[in-house]
C-alpha cells in the first residue's frame, strides 16, 4: 500500500469499539485481520495505537498503515529431512511423517507462513514442482491427515500433475491404509460406502449423516489381526479407499462403532488402562494403579500405492512401513 488508508468517524459512531467500527467500514476485510492490524501498530486513531476495544467518540481521523488485504501466502523451503520412497524426472513418492501438516492452509498468519509442512520440505528437496495446485501448493495432488502417515504421491511437472489428477479421479489409483481400531470387528472383511460432508455442528469433522452436500464415499477393509490385550480389544485393519474424502476412512471406521485408536475427533482414545488381572479369582484391589499407555497420533498409516506411471505408464508398486512409534504402540499393547 503506498499511502495509508484514512478514515474519519462520524458523530454516530460514538461509543463503538475501534475494530468493530473498523469491521462495519471494511467489508471485506475479516475481524481478525481488522485485529491483527491494530495488535501490530497498523492502525491510528489521531497519530496514537488503540487497542481493539478502543471506545471511539466520534470525530477522530483513523489512518491504516498495513495491508488490510496481504499479499497471497507463498511457501518457501525449509531444510527438512524428507524420506523419498521412489523418485524420477515426473514425480516423487514421499512416507510423510504423523504430526506433519502436507501445506499450510489460506488462513495462516503471517507468522505461520507455511512452516514445517511437507511442502516446505519438498521445495528445499527438489528443484522443481508443478505449479498446478498454487503457491501454497506446489506439487501437491492430493493429501494426507496431519496426524497420518505414509504415502503420497508428489508432481514434479504440470502434465504429470495433470495426468495424476486425472488418475485420482479415475480412480486409478490404489491406496492402502493399515489402521488399528477400537474393538473387535466382527466381519473379516466388508465395504463402507457412506457419502461423506462437513458435519453441520462441529465444522472440524465430517459426518456420514444426510445432506445434500455429501460426496459419495467407498472404504473397503479387511482383518489382518484381532487384539485381545490387557487394553481391550482392538482389530489391525488393511484399508484400501476407492475415494479419497476428507477424513474418509476415520469417518468411515467410526460410522460402523470402530474408531480409529487415538483418534480423539471421531471417538477414539489417545490413553489407555489396563484392566489389572484378578486376584485369587476375585476382583482386583481398586487401589491398584493400571498400566497406562498414550497414543499421541492416529493409529492410520498409507501403507501402499499402486499405480501406473502417469508418462511412462509403468506399474508403481510402493510401500512404507509401519512407523516405529506405532509398531512401538502394538508391542506395549500386546507384547509376544
Amino acid at each position: 500500500m503506498n499511502s495509508p488508508l484514512a478514515i474519519e468517524v462520524p458523530p454516530e459512531a460514538h461509543g463503538q469499539r475501534l475494530d468493530q467500527f473498523l469491521a462495519a467500514q471494511l467489508e471485506s476485510v475479516s475481524r481478525s485481520r481488522i485485529q491483527l492490524l491494530i495488535d501490530q501498530g497498523d492502525v491510528l486513531v489521531d497519530g496514537e495505537r488503540q487497542k481493539p476495544s478502543f471506545k471511539l467518540r466520534g470525530g477522530e481521523r483513523i489512518a491504516i498503515t498495513g495491508q488490510p488485504h496481504p499479499a497471497p501466502l507463498k511457501a518457501v523451503p525449509e531444510a527438512i529431512p524428507l524420506s523419498v520412497v521412489y523418485e524420477d524426472d515426473d514425480l516423487a513418492v514421499i512416507d510423510k511423517p504423523a504430526g506433519m501438516m502436507v501445506h499450510a492452509g489460506s488462513g495462516q498468519t503471517e507468522d505461520a507462513r507455511s512452516r514445517g509442512t511437507l511442502v516446505n520440505a519438498l521445495l528445499h528437496r527438489f528443484n522443481s514442482l508443478s505449479s498446478s495446485a498454487g503457491d501454497l501448493r506446489p506439487g501437491i495432488v492430493h493429501r494426507l491427515d496431519k496426524n497420518t502417515s505414509g504415502l503420497i504421491i508428489v508432481a514434479k511437472n504440470d502434465a504429470a500433475h495433470a495426468a495424476l489428477g486425472a488418475m485420482f479421479s479415475g480412480r486409478q489409483i490404489q491406496k492402502t491404509y493399515l489402521a488399528l481400531v477400537h474393538g473387535a470387528v466382527a466381519r473379516e472383511k466388508g465395504t463402507i460406502s457412506a457419502a461423506v460432508s462437513r458435519d453441520t455442528v462441529r465444522r472440524t469433522r465430517m459426518s456420514t449423516r444426510p445432506s445434500e452436500h455429501a460426496r459419495s464415499a467407498i472404504s473397503h477393509y479387511e482383518v489382518v489381526r484381532r487384539l485381545t490385550t490387557r487394553f481391550g480389544k482392538f482389530t489391525l485393519l488393511r484399508v484400501r479407499i476407492e475415494t479419497g474424502r476428507t477424513h474418509q476412512i476415520r469417518v468411515h471406521l467410526a460410522s460402523i462403532g470402530h474408531p480409529v485408536a487415538g483418534d480423539t475427533l471421531y471417538g477414539g482414545s489417545a490413553n489407555f488402562s489396563a484392566q489389572p488381572p484378578p486376584r485369587d479369582g476375585k476382583s482386583a484391589r481398586k487401589n491398584t494403579d493400571p498400566e497406562r499407555l498414550r497414543l499421541d497420533r492416529n493409529f492410520l498409516h498409507a501403507a501402499r500405492l499402486e499405480f501406473a506411471h502417469p508418462i511412462t505408464g509403468k506399474l508403481l508398486q510402493l510401500e512404507a512401513p509401519l512407523p516405529e512409534e506405532l509398531a512401538a504402540f502394538l508391542r506395549q499393547m500386546d507384547p509376544v
